[in-house]
């Protein structure tokens, strides 16, 4: 039996979703502050929509799951991959990372936190 069908997730207002990124701000600045070698932290990963259709339009998916990761380096990743209405990733097809980060590629909106 089926435990997705492409409709999971949903649209929330603005002004939660500015307060929730600026909780993560928060959270981040004060970690940072309190490291003994404080370094900056990713805020924002950008995908371009040719690698969002290429998941999406593999056979049989139904979504994208992501992956919070940290790379050789010890940089914050987003793994996305394609998952099918099983609940099972998709590790034969699509496997994407390489965003463009914020920063430097930052937003100057409510999300970004005006930090353009």
């Amino acid at each position: 039996m089926a435990i997705f069908n492409g409709s999971e997730g949903g649209p929330i207002p603005l002004q939660e979703a500015a307060a929730w990124t600026a909780n993560y701000r928060k959270k981040q600045d004060t970690l940072a502050a309190e490291a003994e070698k404080p370094k900056k932290y990713v805020k924002a990963h950008m995908f371009g929509r040719e690698w969002i259709e290429k998941i999406l339009q593999q056979e049989n998916c139904v979504g994208i799951r992501m992956y919070y990761a940290l790379d050789e380096v010890g940089t914050q990743q987003l793994i996305l991959v394609g998952v099918d209405e099983n609940g099972t990733d998709m590790e034969d097809g699509e496997i994407v990372d390489r965003s463009a980060l914020c920063p430097p590629t930052c937003s100057s909106g409510d999300l970004g936190g005006g930090i353009g």
